[in-house]
């Protein structure tokens, strides 16, 4: 007989114990998958994942962040996720009864953002702005089992620079540095919260002809004016060209901006534009501009 109670007792011990693993850890990447909030991510924006007739999550975007705050804005768990990981898309919390924020990112930068503020979730430390994608909401945790298919919506503007001439010998670098927008956003909103000077770098190839460069930002508002400046840099990273752009945005839309960029270069010259709006399946609008 007592060989029986004892494991009896033993297995008893271990379920308890178990089961008193409900304190919430910040930054937590190993969450339980038998949590009792569990979060699937179901479509970006008009692209469902389980659709064969548009992308995979796969194809969208290369890292997701989940996170829950309290209703002060506290994170309390965060998990990271990247892509090949088995459970990419999925998520599991073990929570105590409560209300809670919840705020879910999908992007493609080369690291994860900066999220113990909701309010001002940054990519400084993942170096890269590119297609993102937001959830949030407000929710109330109780003893049952809650499952949640999630739709994120995209919260960035982009503008796509196309040089149409050729890179001229000695470009090693073409340098694009912008205001208008911001590097921060607000999980609540989906806006820009500071006024970040964005820079992004791209190697060049002598010779090579329509080439095209894509910048990410988050507006202040719905709609918004890009003041960019772009620079044609050779190998030690001395300016050798520089032009400046003020270029009309809009939140989930596309501006297109093309033109000859070393033709009749005129120093530090900035142009006046005109956007003309088309609408695109993957993003809510675009425009096409020439300079």
């Amino acid at each position: 007989m007592k060989q029986q109670v004892l494991p009896f007792l033993l297995s008893l011990a271990v379920l308890l114990t178990a089961c008193e693993k409900t304190i919430l850890k910040e930054n937590d990447t190993d969450v339980s998958k038998q949590g009792n909030l569990t979060l699937r991510i179901f479509q970006l924006e008009q692209t469902p994942f389980l659709s064969p007739s548009r992308s995979t999550v796969e194809e969208v975007c290369t890292h997701i962040n989940f996170a829950i705050y309290d209703m002060e804005g506290n994170r309390l768990k965060q998990t990271n996720q990247i892509l090949g990981d088995s459970d990419f898309g999925t998520a599991s919390f073990v929570l105590p009864q409560g209300n809670y924020h919840l705020v879910a990112l999908a992007h493609s930068s080369n690291g994860n953002p900066t999220m113990t503020n909701p309010e001002k979730i940054q990519f400084t430390n993942a170096k890269g702005y590119t297609d993102t994608f937001l959830y949030h909401t407000n929710l109330t945790v109780g003893d049952a089992l809650q499952e949640m298919s999630l739709s994120l919506r995209r919260i960035v503007s982009r503008c796509s620079f196309t040089i149409n001439d050729a890179i001229p010998e000695g470009v090693a670098q073409m340098k694009f540095v912008y205001q208008g927008g911001s590097g921060h956003f607000n999980a609540y909103t989906g806006l820009g919260v500071t006024n970040s000077k964005q820079e992004a770098v791209f190697d060049v190839e002598v010779g090579k002809q329509q080439t095209q460069y894509d910048l990410y930002t988050f507006l202040h508002e719905t709609e918004g004016t890009l003041h960019l400046t772009v620079t044609a840099s050779d190998a030690n990273e001395n300016a050798l060209y520089e032009r400046t752009f003020d270029i009309p945005m809009v939140q989930n839309n596309i501006t297109w901006i093309s033109g000859n960029f070393f033709t009749d270069y005129i120093p530090t010259s900035s142009q006046n534009t005109t956007a003309t709006i088309t609408i695109n399946d993957e993003w809510g609008g675009e425009q096409h501009l020439t300079y």
